[in-house]
């Protein structure tokens, strides 16, 4: 019986042994820059700041962002629901198919509502919110 734990032995020893190296490997050969001015500093991917780390973003940004977010989550579950449909119809079940649709006119909805005000106006030009 405890020969079958043995590769799990092994994975947990060879990703501990890699996990060590690789961060005494990083101590060892890193460039060593310390004191006080540089752990103050800003940094971001390597590269100096060009500009003020805290500037004003638009409304309009999160607005959009959480706009994808919402459409894209509900059509990832339209995906699940086509596939049910299709073999509900082939067997003559069609009992689940007036929920999809009321679903989907509730997004052409939204989209449309959307649409009106601007909101998928990334021009900037004549948006109303």
């Amino acid at each position: 019986m405890s020969a079958q734990y043995i590769p799990v032995l092994l994975a947990f020893g060879f990703a501990a042994t890699v996990a060590v190296s690789l961060i005494g490997l990083s101590a060892l050969l890193g460039q060593g820059r310390s004191g006080p001015s540089l752990k103050r500093e800003s940094y971001e991917s390597g590269m100096p700041l060009l500009d003020a780390a805290h500037k004003r973003v638009s409304v309009k940004f999160f607005l959009v962002a959480l706009v994808f977010i919402l459409f894209d989550v509900e059509v990832v579950f339209l995906f699940p629901w086509a596939l049910a449909m299709r073999e509900f119809v082939a067997e003559g079940n069609t009992v689940f198919l007036p929920a999809g649709l009321v679903f989907i006119a509730i997004l052409a909805v939204g989209d449309i509502y959307l649409w009106k005000a601007g909101a998928f106006d990334w021009g900037g030009r004549g948006s109303r919110t």
